[in-house]
């Protein structure tokens, strides 16, 4: 039950994110915008994922991690009516509100997961709850488009509101039995005071307990900046680019997160096999860095299956790393900072999910050159092969709490 409802309201914020440079073309077409403008959105997402990890630790602490994502689900549900408006500068505040749930999802996650789930097991069942971040980017990129070809984009805005809706709903009485708050104790004000004021450089201190713990955030920083241009600019790049209709690029998009799915389970076995994440995360680091870099030297003359085939090895690799670079921060955490790290250690991933779409946007519209921002986007996450920290000696298992059985 902890899995399938970690999972359940991963897999709904992921949805929320991931709609937003599917349903942005459409937008964007009808307002005037550049294409440009999709990578400031995703930006502004990404910030306020960054701002509930850094401001947002009294609330989690004090009302839990998954009534804290759950509140977030809604927040961004409901601020999803200011995208109707023909306003960028609207736009790009609910899209800060959309991007709160994201912030949210891996320290609920990983504070819950780390109690329940056996250490054996604990890359599989980590790899399992990330899974539904690209199962999130499967049905935004299969549900969008069809939508938007039917029905217009405001209907589509309407139908996503719903679907972020129902799951929170059907998973919240859960959260009262699966977090572990002060709360339970004593009812506290979920808005920060100038006193939780000191706890926002708690996240990022933490990740100094060990060189290990602060190289393996680096590691995921790393892999963001590819993730993030895949997530936010395939499906404008297959229109603009390779001439794509936008069912068609949502379609790529579908199976390229549908490859994360696979990978992101796939990788998390894989490494409870090998008992070793860097192992695991440098295969998935040469893939990444290779197919993103192959993105931008794609054209209108390659078939489309090879593009497909080669957003699908993309999702496997580039989109599937987070559930062992999660697991091994929660591994090398003290048992009491697991939420702790596990925010730090998504500040700065979601910092690079702000700042490496800002920067690819900013170069697009400078040089309109795709294929250059994406050969460097490549190079930087092959960067993770310097990155990756030792195993450490002699321990396969947990450090923190004994698990419970799942």
């Amino acid at each position: 039950m902890p899995v399938a409802a970690i999972f359940t309201l991963q897999t709904t914020s992921s949805f929320l994110t991931r709609l937003i440079p599917i349903i942005a073309p459409a937008m964007a077409i009808e307002f005037g915008w550049s294409g440009s403008s999709i990578g400031y959105l995703t930006a502004s997402n990404s910030l306020g994922g960054l701002a509930i990890l850094v401001a947002g630790s009294a609330m989690l602490r004090q009302i839990g991690g998954m009534r804290t994502l759950q509140l977030t689900l809604v927040l961004g549900a409901a601020c999803m009516a200011f995208l109707l408006y023909p306003s960028l500068g609207i736009a790009l505040v609910a899209c800060f509100a959309m991007g709160l749930s994201n912030g949210a999802a891996n320290p609920a996650g990983s504070e819950v997961l780390q109690r329940y789930s056996p250490p054996g097991m604990r890359n599989l069942m980590f790899s399992i709850k990330q899974a539904g971040v690209p199962l999130g980017g499967v049905i935004a990129g299969l549900l969008v488009p069809a939508v938007v070809a039917l029905a217009g984009w405001r209907i589509a805005l309407f139908i996503c509101a719903l679907i972020v809706i129902l799951p929170t709903g059907l998973t919240w009485r859960l959260s009262a039995g699966l977090d572990e708050t002060p709360a339970k104790k004593r009812v506290a004000s979920p808005i920060p005071t100038l006193q939780s004021l000191r706890t926002l450089s708690v996240p990022l201190a933490s990740l100094m307990r060990s060189r290990g713990l602060l190289k393996i955030s680096l590691v995921g920083s790393l892999f963001a900046v590819s993730q993030s241009c895949w997530f936010t600019f395939t499906v404008i790049y297959l229109i603009d680019g390779l001439g794509y209709s936008l069912g068609l690029a949502g379609m790529v998009f579908a199976v390229m997160q549908a490859g994360g799915v696979i990978g992101r389970i796939a990788l998390g076995w894989l490494s409870d096999r090998l008992g070793s994440a860097t192992a695991t995360l440098s295969i998935a680091a040469i893939f990444s860095a290779a197919t993103t870099a192959l993105l931008g030297l794609t054209n209108p003359e390659w078939p489309l299956w090879t593009v497909i085939l080669l957003a699908f090895i993309a999702g496997c690799s580039a989109a599937s790393w987070n559930g062992v670079q999660i697991a091994e921060v929660a591994r090398r955490s003290p048992s009491h900072l697991i939420s702790e790290t596990a925010a730090g250690s998504s500040i700065l991933v979601n910092l690079i999910n702000m700042l490496a779409p800002t920067a690819f946007a900013a170069f697009v519209a400078v040089s309109g050159r795709y294929d250059y921002a994406f050969i460097c986007a490549g190079a930087c996450t092959l960067l993770v092969l310097v990155f990756l920290p030792r195993e450490p000696r002699g321990d396969s298992g947990t450090p923190g709490r004994t698990a419970r059985p799942a």
